[in-house]
C-alpha cells in the first residue's frame, strides 16, 4: 500500500505541476498579447496626439503671421497718417505764420446790392482792375482763428480717414 500512496502521491504531484505549467504558460501568452494590444493602442494614440499637436502648431504659425502682417500694415497705416498729419499741421503753421506776419490777409466777399435785372453791381470801382465780386479782408486775429478752427477739422478728418482705413482692411 505504501507503494500505490507513493504512486498516487506521484501522479498528483506531477498532475498539479502539468496544470500549473499549463496555468502559467496560458497567463503568459495571455499576458503578452494583452501587452502587443496596449502597444498598438499606444503607438495608435502617440500618433494622434502628434498629428494634433503638428496641427495645433501649423494653426499657431498661420495666426502668427496674419498678426505679423496686421501690424507691418498697421504701421505702415499710421506712418503714413502721421506724414499726412504733420504735412497739414505744418501747412496751418506757415499759413498761421504769414497771416501773422501780414504777408497773406484773409478776405470774404462781401454783399453787394444790383441794379436793374442784369446782375450787375451798383457801383463800379475806379482803382482796381480785378473783375468779380467786393471783398473785405478780415482781422488778422479773427482770421487765426478762422485757421485754428479749420486745422481742428482737418485733424479730424485725418484722424477719420485713418479709422475708416483700418475699419476697412479689418473687415475683408
Amino acid at each position: 500500500m505504501k507503494i500505490d500512496a507513493v504512486k498516487w502521491g506521484g501522479v498528483l504531484l506531477i498532475t498539479f505541476a502539468l496544470m500549473f505549467g499549463s496555468a502559467w504558460a496560458a497567463w503568459a501568452w495571455q499576458a503578452n498579447a494583452y501587452g502587443q494590444q496596449l502597444a498598438a493602442k499606444e503607438a495608435i494614440h502617440q500618433t494622434a496626439l502628434t498629428n494634433q499637436a503638428n496641427a495645433n502648431a501649423a494653426l499657431v504659425l498661420a495666426e502668427q503671421g496674419k498678426r505679423f502682417a496686421l501690424e507691418q500694415w498697421l504701421a505702415a497705416s499710421d506712418q503714413s497718417h502721421y506724414r499726412a498729419l504733420t504735412d497739414e499741421k505744418a501747412k496751418q503753421a506757415r499759413l498761421r505764420d504769414r497771416l501773422a506776419t501780414a504777408d497773406l490777409r484773409l478776405s470774404v466777399q462781401l454783399e453787394t446790392t444790383t441794379s436793374g435785372c442784369d446782375g450787375l453791381p451798383a457801383t463800379t470801382s475806379t482803382c482796381s482792375v480785378v473783375h468779380g465780386a467786393a471783398r473785405g479782408q478780415l482781422d488778422p486775429a479773427h482770421a487765426q482763428r478762422i485757421i485754428g478752427i479749420t486745422s481742428d477739422g482737418d485733424e479730424g478728418l485725418i484722424a477719420l480717414q485713418a479709422c475708416q482705413s483700418y475699419i476697412s482692411r479689418l473687415s475683408f
